[in-house]
């Protein structure tokens, strides 16, 4: 039964391309809001705190300061309003889900960037 549901997920959902990125990175993800008939595009810019699951069902946690409030976001990969993820910043973590990211402030909630 589970390799029936893996066979139709990996054959009848649609994955786009989007960069590889992990815990630590600050991204921008595009996605797109219905308002009626109208429909703009609108980006979030926030570090990844995680990625979760695997197959159609994976998501990804992004974190933001909004002036003095952090904003936490959940996106699943396979959303089809997500139009484009683009990569800013590679941040060097030593864990996979950052969740202690949220009770720092000011210097120690910086994260080192990694260069290539």
């Amino acid at each position: 039964m589970n390799s029936l549901v893996k066979f139709v997920q990996d054959e009848f959902v649609t994955r786009k391309d989007f960069p590889e990125f992990g815990a630590g990175d600050t991204i921008t993800v595009y996605y797109e809001i219905k308002e009626g008939n109208k429909t703009r595009t609108q980006f979030f810019k926030g570090v990844v705190l995680q990625r979760k699951g695997s197959g159609s069902s994976e998501t990804f946690t992004i974190r933001k300061m909004s002036g003095t409030v952090g904003v936490e976001r959940i996106f699943p990969v396979n959303l089809p309003a997500l139009q484009k993820i683009e990569v800013n910043k590679r941040g060097k973590v030593r864990r996979a889900r950052i969740f202690y990211f949220r009770g720092l402030t000011g210097k120690k909630a910086r994260i080192k960037e990694v260069r290539k």
